[in-house]
């Protein structure tokens, strides 16, 4: 140990904060990442990856900024970095063993006894480097190391005692083509014969195997196509046969007009639904709305105790600048936003800092010229009614097949009637009860084994609309000037 005297200055690398939890907002997102980066790249595809952390999701599925290829890595940036909040499940449908293209007989310079090739998506395993006459085939660990730099590209180093000499490299290798996914591949499907789940079908397998309960749906730079929105819609409700879950969908335009026609035709009009225009930008950086305003709910989330109550409408999001189809930069005033929120679209306006802005459904429309259920129409009040069933699932399945006694039925309905009252103490819901009436249980369905109980609920809806009546009373201004009594 060398002899230390005087003054030692050691330097820790910069804390990232680390995100909060907010278990009532799983968002599970669909799309592709670049997994020949990932730490097994056989584990995760078509396979429900949760992470709770930006490294550990870098880690297990690999990171790139070029989004527009890599559909995942937007939401992890978003989720992580932008709103810090988790945990978060990414589904990955880029398969290599389909998805992948052929590069040959590539020229590399050898620069200090390194060669860059610089491609991203390389498949390691496929590299072959060979000499610049393509005559000599040289062995790994042996010639040569490859591995990975921090932009996703390979870095050949030539190892001593080896064979490789000259100042050329001649390469093959397969690597990822994110292109040739198609929207059927973010659908995907369920085979029978194999028992395998691929695409938004494989939202079946999270409950069982990751134990959170899906929430929140999307698939940026996929759902503003309808046939890929519609089926993710159709999978949101009774998952695993019981559990809802809202979906956040994009729709795409250069302007607002655009937009309302493309949600109309892409008939985007479910009560689970949250429509998104235009994109985002931060820093340089495109997002995809969705990827903004999925984290934003489930940041919103846990910074209530992971109770949805409030809505997502009005909340501050740090982004730059919100753009069209074309990269213009979109300003919408309140009065533009609210042309969009009518037709059950959410966007942002600039009000002393960008904020999200939109309470409906895309079920609501303005011009439709009818009252709506506030439960299909506000979407803060809608994904409270998914939250409370799905609780009330996890909360009460252990007494599924137990005795249908009073001990039973009274331990539910105080059960209930005390979680409620501490929701209602908190603010949280206007009010909550539960029965078991007579008149919903005869006895033909008792000895069927079913029971029902009919819980009333009061979520609060949100003050979209507060007026403040202003007149003019002379009788202060007099009082002003002559004193009044």
């Amino acid at each position: 140990m060398a002899y230390e005297h005087g003054i030692t200055i050691l330097e820790n690398p910069t804390s990232i904060q680390q995100p909060v939890e907010a278990l009532s907002s799983i968002q599970v997102v669909f799309g592709t990442a670049p997994i020949n980066l990932a730490e097994d790249m056989s584990l995760v595809v078509n396979e429900p990856i949760l992470a709770r952390t930006f490294d550990e999701a870098k880690r297990k599925l690999g990171y790139s900024d070029d989004w527009e290829k890599y559909t995942l890595c937007q939401s992890m940036d978003a989720t992580f970095k932008q709103m810090k909040v988790s945990p978060i499940v990414f589904v990955n449908v880029l398969d290599p063993a389909t998805h992948k293209e052929a590069v040959a007989s590539l020229l590399i310079p050898v620069v200090n006894q390194e060669s860059k090739i610089e491609q991203e998506g390389i498949l390691l395993g496929s590299l072959v480097v060979k000499s610049s006459d393509g005559l000599t085939t040289y062995i790994k660990d042996t010639d040569y190391i490859a591995n990975f730099n921090t932009k996703g590209h390979v870095i050949i180093s030539v190892l001593s005692g080896g064979s490789i000499s000259g100042t050329e490299l001649q390469v093959d290798f397969d690597k990822l083509n994110p292109t040739a996914v198609t929207n059927a591949d973010i659908i995907g499907g369920y085979d029978s014969a194999t028992n395998t789940y691929t695409g938004v079908e494989t939202v079946t397998l999270i409950y069982p195997k990751l134990n959170v309960v899906p929430t929140i749906l999307l698939a940026p730079g996929f759902s503003h196509h309808s046939e890929v929105g519609a089926i993710i819609v159709a999978k949101s409700q009774k998952i695993n046969g019981s559990f809802n879950a809202s979906t956040v969908l994009d729709v795409t335009g250069v302007t607002k007009e655009n937009a309302i026609t493309n949600k109309e035709t892409n008939l985007y009009d479910d009560k689970s639904s949250i429509i998104c225009w235009p994109k985002a930008k931060i820093r340089g950086k495109t997002y995809w709305y969705s990827a903004i305003v999925a984290a934003r709910m489930a940041r919103t989330d846990a910074e209530n105790e992971s109770v949805p109550f409030k809505s997502p409408s009005n909340k501050r999001i740090s982004i730059s600048a919100m753009v069209n189809d074309n990269g213009q930069e979109v300003f919408l005033d309140q009065v533009q936003g609210n042309v969009l929120n009518a037709k059950g679209i959410i966007t942002a306006v600039n009000m002393n800092g960008w904020r999200i802005w939109g309470n409906n459904t895309a079920a609501f429309d303005a011009d439709a010229g009818e009252v709506m259920d506030p439960k299909d129409r506000f979407i803060a009040v809608r994904r409270m009614f998914d939250w409370w069933g799905n609780s009330f699932i996890q909360n009460y399945f252990d007494k599924v097949d137990d005795s249908t006694n009073y001990r039973l039925i009274e331990s539910i309905v105080d059960s209930e009637n005390i979680r409620a009252n501490g929701f209602q103490a908190r603010g949280q819901i206007a009010g909550a009860r539960i029965e078991f009436r007579e008149a919903d249980n005869p006895t033909s369905q008792i000895l069927d084994g079913k029971i029902q109980f009919i819980q009333k609920i009061g979520f609060f809806t949100p003050a979209e609309e507060i007026v403040n009546v202003l007149e003019f009373d002379p009788t202060i201004l007099t009082d002003s000037l002559f004193g009044g009594e």
